[in-house]
């Protein structure tokens, strides 16, 4: 799939009105051309509202810091709305990164389910 489509993809999700949320699922084939398009899905939601962003990473084997660092950029600015990003799904791997670096204080954690996980 091109990479203009896995971003179509990942982008479907829209503003929830109520809850000022938006939904970003991400993959292994979308982080594997680079961050660029990820963090142009990050500025699109906060530019559309968003102040809770929830980043689905069921789909995502390896996480980069390079990535974490743009969840942290868009934190930044949810937090100064009231909101937070939301980690949904992380694996082991990236959970052991986010303890490691303390970073599961700052960020909120979900299950695959969508309750808290630490």
């Amino acid at each position: 799939m091109p990479t203009s489509a896995l971003v179509r993809a990942a982008a479907r999700s829209r503003l929830d009105e109520v809850d000022d949320e938006v939904t970003i699922q991400l993959s292994d084939d979308l982080l594997a051309d680079g961050l660029a398009d990820v963090r142009w899905l990050l500025h699109d939601a906060l530019l559309a509202g968003a102040r809770r962003l929830v980043v689905d990473l069921t789909r995502v084997q390896h996480l980069s810091s390079s990535a974490v660092a743009s969840f942290l950029w868009a934190h930044r600015i949810c937090r100064a709305r009231g909101g937070t990003v939301v980690l949904r799904g992380a694996n082991r791997r990236t959970l052991d990164l986010l303890h490691r670096t303390g970073l599961w204080r700052v960020l909120t954690l979900e299950s695959a389910r969508g309750k808290g996980a630490a």
